[in-house]
């Protein structure tokens, strides 16, 4: 067994394996670690003067483990890793040295049984509970240590047992089964005989795809799960070390024809769209000349899921019937047609709909150690942040939040029990009946997300983990669960963890946060190379998390004293906690509110008088000094807007040795961009990065690359191999260069974007250091940045370098849409069309038909980025025109001056007055006006007050009040339904229809634009 071999560490870090080979000091001292980078392939860790290098260990199809090492080598290949590390004590095997002495692991203290709980809670999880969430997985140092691999059939079973089939029908659940269990190793064995035909394989997907025209719905799913058992290589080595690992041809068949079929079937989904953009519909035709099957109305299009996986594919959520649903899968030729598409089906919904996004809202978060003890009748105190600290006033508290994340520990109720306690107390306060988005549970660890109604299909990328890190890392009575979805297009996410106990194991405590660093599994699977901290917009850890007090336990009654005196900050300057994230052990970049409130641990149950910090045990009397062992802390993306309201602890929940911890948070959010300019373009340009130099900290001996990944991108971006300018001990200088094509170059959208940066070695492709760059940090101009990098919570270097957004004017623009055709009764002077090519034309969606351009009629308001000035005209925003067609210069253009956005819009409570439907009526005569829409009040809104008040982060520029601008109509409520206002129209010419329309034709592939009285239309495929 591979435990039992002294040169054998398991999965330490990177950095770690450095510090023990550099203790040894001696050159040819190795180890043996696991792979960062690739699952199931080791590193061979060997120090060389002062320096280490590292060599990566691969299996092939085989099982066979070979030594990537010095070109020119021969590549031998072993059975077990023993015959491997034997055989490279030998010198001329093409490592820098020869393997002389093994370095020893380090003995982990064994950690006390003695708080295992009494009994496992009921978990009471239902397949729906969690969208695509996982059971409980430990990982850690449970990793299998045998080298014996399981073979084919066990391999995809076990995959296929990660993921939830419980919604495929039956049968489709039976036949995947039944053809891993029995044929995919009939498959393999022709497969590698010269037979890639897949007989078995082929007769699967026939029987999935029956009747597949009028079953897509039914039939995509169980594809989906085919393939993602199907979407890894079986051996790490495939396709990445050619020259040293045979192809597994069994498998790559496999893969490569589901790619395949998957493909064609998301090809079937060829579904033109049909836009009626002044009557806010959707239509889905079947095929391009085929009959139109359905359509929706704009507030029938619940949501737009935008797949992490696949960037140019899109799922379209639509109601059907009442609390009825359907997903529609499509897929586009890249990602700027899927972009294009979006922000044109989000502009239609702009207008109609009265229900702008809202870019700020709240946030509970609590976290409660229960002592394994039914709660109190009323625990609605913890949900309204009354008791010490900084806490919310009577008002204020009656105010609902959009968002509430509950963390319990040593939680003695079933999972549906505890859910309705906290949605029955929520009830009381709010009067809403709040929605469950997601729940994970580990043993008596516990994590519940729950949100207003209106929020619900605002939710995505729904994910939940849990990692172990008790006894061996292998029991659940200490570890963590956590929760990670997209709202809109902001990532969150949320881990509950309780960590060792003991005020001398702050030590242990700091691994368990690194353990579930590494392997809790949230978010977006493509930033694998990162790590928790740098996957989510904005991330929160709760918990009990243990840290005590570093005082003398004689101290004890001079800390009870200070607590009644409210001389907390003494005993803050001894908390572990701040010690430990000041000398950046733990927590690296963490924000946490200041604490104004008494230690939260350890009360005598049924009274918040009295602190029992002494404890009888057969060994004596133990010490819990009052501590701050439940806190609430934070880290977002740089610039991001996040305020915290309040923090603090109740005073009336008395049923636990440790009282609730509340903290409520304002955030800023960002929803689907819409441009104010023409839709039908695409401005061009990069994201130069210049004079790009890392320092690192390690003694590794090898080059770097920069692998950005950003959502503005199409795919990470690899930059090309760095110069190593400085090598002294223990640290490397490197300089880069490259730049960056996002996917829209409109600045305003890219000043909501970050730029996640991961240094990473050519060796073994694993990482030397993450960081985030805000762009809007470039807002202006070139600006420098300076960011600190860090891998698996450890500081590892210092980035340095600059930034600069391309510039909208005088760049270079490309069709957005595709070809496209125009044809309509109603006539538009040409100067006033944009031109895309020698055969089509798109009229910008500001431009009316019938419209002077000089009129200066005010244009079409988006409530997501504010309204374009009637003062300047609409004439001012068109793109440049084609040469062929300029207009004159005008003395309206010298003076023209960039459009002065909005207020961002707030989530709000509220009801309104309707306007009558007289006015409405007179609007459809005259143009729709704005509507100065009279809310009543329901509850006041949380949201407004992040807006306002001293210390608060700057709010993105496309919404920062005080700002000069004309008097513009009250933020409306997200909830509204009132008519947003449109474009006037002027009399049509003599012999025209009065009412022309013009609506467009939207496939994956091409769209027309039909004028929907007449009938007539033209279109072109691309």
């Amino acid at each position: 067994m591979l435990s039992q071999q002294p040169w054998y560490h398991g999965n330490i870090t990177r950095s770690t394996a450095e510090d023990l080979l550099s203790k040894a000091g001696k050159d040819g001292s190795f180890l043996l670690r696991d792979s960062e980078s690739i699952q199931g392939a080791y590193a061979l860790c060997v120090l060389y003067q002062n320096c280490v290098y590292t060599y990566r260990i691969l299996p092939n199809e085989d099982k066979k483990l070979s030594v990537q090492a010095s070109e020119g080598v021969p590549i031998r290949f072993f059975s077990v890793l023993p015959d491997l590390v034997e055989a490279y004590y030998k010198e001329n095997m093409g490592l820098v040295t020869h393997l002389q002495y093994a370095v020893q692991k380090e003995e982990e203290p064994e950690e006390e049984p003695g708080n295992l709980p009494p009994q496992l809670p009921p978990r009471n999880i239902t397949s729906n509970e969690c969208k695509d969430g996982h059971s409980d997985s430990s990982r850690g140092n449970d990793r299998g240590t045998e080298l014996a691999r399981p073979s084919i059939s066990d391999t995809y079973i076990q995959r296929l047992q990660q993921i939830d089939i419980s919604n495929l029908p039956d049968d489709h659940q039976k036949s995947i089964q039944e053809y891993f269990r029995s044929s995919v190793c009939v498959d393999a064995e022709q497969a590698q005989n010269g037979n890639p035909t897949l007989p078995h394989f082929k007769k699967l997907t026939q029987s999935i795809c029956k009747n597949l025209n009028s079953e897509i719905a039914r039939t995509l799913p169980s594809l989906e799960a085919l393939q993602k058992v199907l979407d890894q290589p079986l051996s790490p080595g495939v396709g990445r070390l050619r020259s040293q690992v045979s192809k597994n041809e069994s498998n790559q068949e496999v893969y490569s024809t589901t790619k395949m079929l998957h493909f064609i079937l998301l090809m079937c989904f060829y579904c033109p769209f049909l836009f009626d953009v002044e009557g806010g519909k959707v239509y889905f035709k079947k095929s391009k000349d085929g009959p139109e099957d359905k359509y929706f109305v704009h507030n029938k299009i619940l949501q737009l899921v935008k797949s992490q996986k696949m960037h140019n594919r899109l799922v379209l959520v639509v109601e059907t019937e009442k609390e009825k649903t359907q997903r529609k899968d499509f897929v586009f030729d890249d990602t700027k047609k899927r972009e294009g598409f979006c922000q044109l089906l989000q502009q239609m919904k702009n207008k109609h709909s009265g229900k702008p996004e809202p870019d700020m809202i709240t946030v509970f978060v609590g976290t409660w150690n229960m002592g394994n003890a039914n709660p109190p009748p009323n625990i609605t105190s913890w949900f309204q942040s009354k008791g010490q600290g900084k806490t919310h006033d009577d008002t204020a508290s009656q105010i609902p939040h959009d968002i509430y994340v509950i963390g319990t520990q040593e939680d003695p109720l079933g999972e549906k029990e505890w859910i309705e306690t906290v949605r029955g107390a929520l009830r009381d306060i709010t009067n809403i009946s709040f929605k469950q988005i997601a729940t994970q549970t580990l043993w008596s660890i516990r994590i519940v997300v729950l949100a207003k109604p209106e929020h619900e299909n605002r939710f995505s990328h729904v994910f939940c983990d849990s990692v172990k890190t008790g006894i061996a890392n292998a029991l659940g009575n200490k570890g963590a669960v956590g929760v990670s979805f997209m709202l809109n297009r902001t990532s969150f996410g949320f881990v509950n963890s309780h960590l060792t106990s003991g005020s001398e194991k702050k030590l242990r405590r700091n691994q368990n946060y690194v353990s579930i660093l590494r392997f809790l599994n949230l978010g977006d699977k493509k930033l694998n190379p990162f790590d928790n901290t740098h996957r989510f917009t904005h991330l929160f850890w709760l918990g009990d998390l243990n840290y005590r007090v570093d005082l003398p336990a004689q101290e004890a009654e001079n800390i009870v004293m200070k607590i009644k005196l409210q001389q907390y900050q003494d005993l803050l300057a001894r908390d572990q906690l701040n010690i430990e994230k000041e000398e950046e052990k733990v927590f690296l970049d963490y924000e946490e509110e200041e604490i104004t409130f008494a230690p939260t641990y350890r009360f005598e149950r049924d009274t918040r008088e009295r602190y029992a910090y002494t404890k009888a045990k057969a060994t004596g009397t133990k010490y819990n000094l009052p501590s701050w062992c439940d806190r609430v802390l934070r880290k977002s993306y740089p610039m991001a807007h996040v305020v915290c309201n309040s923090y603090g602890c109740t005073n009336d929940i008395m049923t636990s040795d440790h009282s609730p911890v509340f903290a409520t948070f304002d955030v800023g959010v960002t929803s689907q961009f819409v441009s104010k300019n023409d839709l039908s373009k695409d401005a061009q340009g990069a994201i130069k990065i210049m004079n790009c130099v890392a320092v690192l900290l390690t003694k590794s001996k090898t080059k770097f690359f920069i692998e950005y990944h950003s959502s503005c991108l199409e795919k990470f971006v690899k930059s090309p191999e760095g110069e190593n300018q400085e090598n002294t001990e223990g640290l490397i200088k490197v300089r880069f260069s490259g730049q960056l094509t996002p996917i829209i170059a409109d600045p305003e959208y890219l000043l909501d974007q970050h730029i996640l940066i991961c240094i990473k070695s050519t060796d073994c492709d694993e990482s030397y250091g993450e960081g985030c760059v805000a762009l809007r940090s470039a807002e202006s101009s070139y600006t420098e940045f300076s960011i600190k990098l860090a891998h698996h919570g450890e500081r590892t270097g210092l980035l340095t370098g600059g930034i600069q957004l391309p510039k909208s004017d005088g760049k270079q623009t490309e069709k957005l849409y595709g070809e496209c055709t125009i044809c309509f009764w109603t006539a538009v002077p040409v100067q006033n069309c944009v031109f895309l090519s020698q055969n089509c034309c798109f009229i910008p969606d500001f431009i009316k038909v019938g419209d002077d351009p000089g009129s200066g009629k005010e244009m079409f308001e988006n409530p997501l980025y504010g309204s374009m000035s009637a003062s300047r005209g609409s004439k001012d925003h068109l793109p440049p025109p084609d040469a062929h067609f300029a207009f004159s210069k005008t003395d309206l253009d010298a003076d023209r001056q960039p459009p002065v956005p909005t207020p961002r819009i707030r989530s709000f409570t509220c009801s309104e007055t309707k306007p009558q439907s007289s006015s409405v009526t007179s609007t459809m005569s005259s143009g729709l006006q704005p509507q100065n829409i009279t809310k009543k009040p329901v509850v006041p809104s949380r949201s407004e007050g992040g807006t306002t008040g001293p210390n608060r982060p700057p709010v993105p520029m496309k919404s920062r009040p005080g700002q000069p601008q004309e008097l513009q109509p009250k933020p409306r409520d997200y909830r509204d339904s009132s008519e947003l206002p449109s474009k006037l129209r002027l009399q049509t010419r003599s012999g025209q229809p009065k009412d022309g329309m013009i609506t467009i034709v939207y496939s994956t592939h091409s769209f027309f634009v039909q004028n929907t009285r007449s009938g007539s239309r033209n279109s072109s495929v691309n």
